[in-house]
């Protein structure tokens, strides 16, 4: 991680969630060869954009699931919220 690079636009506070949860999800970002955050070649840029309108496909309908998948959705999204990875946004408040 320490050539990992941050967007200064992040608070201390979201900066520490990423880390935190890049960690907890080290599978999804590194391999037996590669330390976390070494993977050459793979880095990603994520842009965020919540301004209207939304894309098509951001309001499509519900993604159908079994209601034992739709708990675990469930939770897993709570457990995203809580760590401040994903807030709610729009008539969902």
């Amino acid at each position: 991680m320490i050539e990992a690079q941050i967007s200064p636009e992040l608070t201390l506070e979201r900066k520490e969630d990423l880390i935190e949860i890049s960690f907890q999800y080290r599978e999804a970002f590194a391999s037996n060869n590669e330390p976390l955050g070494a993977i050459k070649g793979h880095e990603l840029e994520i842009i965020l954009n919540v301004e209207r309108p939304y894309h098509p496909l951001l309001r499509g309908k519900d993604f159908p699931a079994s209601p034992r998948a739709r708990e675990a959705l469930e939770t897993h999204i709570n457990e995203l919220m809580e760590m401040r990875v994903f807030i709610k946004v729009g008539h969902n408040e």
